[in-house]
């Protein structure tokens, strides 16, 4: 290596994007200095925007970022929105490598008749409106609603679902976003339908959180007993299956028997039914969903619809098929996937295409909307290996302005970026306000309000 010393620019802040700065840090030859740009002014990505409220061990996670991000060769610049701010060929003028983190924001459509009537949303808007992510804090869901329906059997569904079902004074404690849990208090939602396409083998929840479901309060978490009796191929499946699948089996089995005790709420786990067409005249008045049977097509189990046709009165309707990452202007993109052509992180001119020397990916940018927070620290290893590999046996251009200059650029542009010092006076803020009121940490929601408390302190 000609250099001892490497400077990398990773877009994103959330897990895949630390646990991407914590390996390259980990380095002395070279030795590397990481700059992480965000275009929120708070790191962490779905950490703080994505975990639900009452799942707040999960967030623990932050305290090894933190570390992280005390160290002398990490630098972090939010507020900073990369494709807009700060271009491409600006990254790469002034960095050896640049690796794109930025997750998949974007959700999946159904793609049905009456997606788009009024009443109909998107998991992902839920989601960022309860934990009170600055893109959705505006956003209005009518809980006057007495029958929701979730489309959709992954953990994203299931925390959509408990958060409707819960007892707001379960959750005044948590970092909820206040308007949401001030909305919540005033619910009049009677009963949620988790609606999933595929039978209880193939749903893709976990076990820590469909067991979260056998102890709601006051709420009867109900299914069928037809959903338990497996067909040969799922049997088949289950036998061959993880430890997680078995165990999502028995908590169905246990949530099965617990049956219908007389709570005010319910919760209806529904399997192998689809949604063919959201119905009502300007608003969600009722969904029209097709039976769906398990089959065996080139080696692969899938869900095929029947005849068998039934209507379901319901008067919102979340989808939460899953995240898609979004195409930005000037970066190579698989439509088809939703992500950004790599290979081992290492991205490509194109799908299919030829590899980029500076350029590389981690997290659900680089290999689709997978895995739990701690999915993230292989896939950053790989492309950190991959990186430090062609940083040994290749030629890197050295970038022609250097990395002090980032924050003159920024400061010409008139950009208030918030550094890592910055973000932790919002934090300290947050949290001392939640404690005067009971709770975790109390957000603020709004990115000029971040802004102004960072000036005024």
């Amino acid at each position: 290596m000609k250099d001892s010393t490497k400077r990398v620019a990773i877009v994103g802040s959330g897990p895949a994007a630390f646990y991407s700065a914590m390996e390259l840090l980990r380095y002395d030859d070279p030795m590397v200095f990481v700059d992480m740009l965000e275009r929120l002014p708070t790191p962490y990505g779905l950490v703080r925007g994505g975990v639900a409220p009452d799942h707040e061990k999960i967030k623990s996670v932050i305290k090894i970022f933190e570390r992280t991000a005390g160290h002398p060769r990490f630098r972090f610049f939010g507020n900073v929105e990369f494709g807009k701010d700060i271009k491409r060929l600006e990254l790469l003028q002034r960095y050896h490598a640049v690796i794109y983190a930025f997750g998949s924001r974007l959700d999946r459509h159904l793609n049905i008749i009456g997606e788009t009537l009024q009443g109909s949303h998107s998991a992902t808007e839920f989601v960022g409106w309860y934990n009170g992510h600055p893109d959705y804090r505006h956003y209005q869901f009518d809980l006057t609603s007495k029958r929701v329906a979730i489309i959709g059997m992954g953990n994203v569904a299931i925390d959509c679902a408990r958060i409707l079902c819960q007892d707001p004074q379960n959750l005044a404690k948590t970092d909820i976003a206040e308007h949401a849990l001030e909305a919540l208090r005033q619910s009049e939602v009677e009963e949620v339908f988790l609606i999933g396409r595929r039978g209880p083998v193939q749903a893709a929840f976990t076990p820590a959180e469909v067991r979260e479901l056998l102890h709601l309060p006051k709420v009867d978490v109900v299914m069928r007993g037809s959903d338990l009796e497996l067909d040969d191929h799922s049997k088949e499946e289950l036998s061959k299956a993880p430890r997680n699948i078995q165990l999502n089996l028995q908590i169905l089995r246990q949530i099965h028997d617990q049956g219908d005790r007389g709570n005010p709420r319910k919760l209806h786990l529904c399997f192998l039914i689809s949604p063919t067409k959201i119905q009502g005249s300007d608003r969600v008045e009722s969904i029209e969903l097709v039976h769906n049977e398990i089959v065996k097509e080139g080696g692969i189990l899938k869900a095929k619809a029947t005849d068998e046709v039934m209507h379901l009165n319901v008067d919102m309707v979340f989808r939460s098929i899953g995240y898609m990452g979004e195409a930005i202007l000037g970066l190579p993109f698989d439509d088809r996937k939703g992500t950004l052509p790599n290979d081992h992180g290492q991205l490509l001119d194109g799908v299919g295409g030829k590899l980029l020397k500076q350029e590389y990916t981690a997290g659900w940018i680089k290999r689709g909307p997978s895995g739990v927070i701690g999915s993230n620290k292989q896939d950053a290893i790989e492309t950190i290996n991959c990186l430090k590999q062609n940083w040994e046996t290749s030629d890197i251009p050295e970038p022609k302005l250097v990395q002090e200059k980032l924050i003159d650029f920024l400061k010409q542009k008139k950009i208030q970026f918030v550094s890592f010092e910055d973000w932790k006076k919002l934090d300290k803020f947050e949290i001392e306000q939640g404690q005067r009121n009971g709770k975790s940490r109390q957000k603020i929601c709004e990115v000029q309000k971040m802004l102004d408390l960072i000036i005024s302190t």
